[in-house]
């Protein structure tokens, strides 16, 4: 069974940097995916923060980028959100998503990010 489990948030102060980590587990061809990284804010709907596809095309959120960069380790079958000059609005619960070719979406627990002094 297709598992992610994501790790690396915490508390960072403002102007702080993270690494997201997704590790996934169950995938056979995981270089055939694209990945995702999503958040949710509090009385927020979910939203697409980051995504590399398989053939390593990324796109961001307007709101991230030039601050945060997705990548993806296919030998480890891994995905990475590397945060960098963190703000408070970044403040949210970060989830890994795994794209399949035939449209099957697959979401990690979550990993809650708090930037704050």
């Amino acid at each position: 069974q297709l598992q992610l489990v994501e790790s690396g948030g915490g508390l960072v102060q403002p102007g702080g940097s993270l690494r997201l980590s997704c590790a996934a587990s169950g995938v056979i061809f995981f270089s055939s995916v694209a990945m995702g990284w999503y958040r949710q804010a509090p009385g927020k709907q979910r939203e697409l923060v980051a995504r590399i596809n398989r053939g390593d095309i990324t796109n961001y959120a307007d709101s991230v980028k030039g601050r945060f960069i997705v990548s993806r380790d296919n030998a480890k079958k891994a995905a990475y959100l590397q945060m960098n000059s963190l703000k408070p609005e970044d403040t949210a619960v970060y989830y890994c998503n795994l794209h399949t070719l035939d449209g099957h979406d697959y979401w990690g627990q979550g990993t809650q990010v708090t930037v704050s002094s």
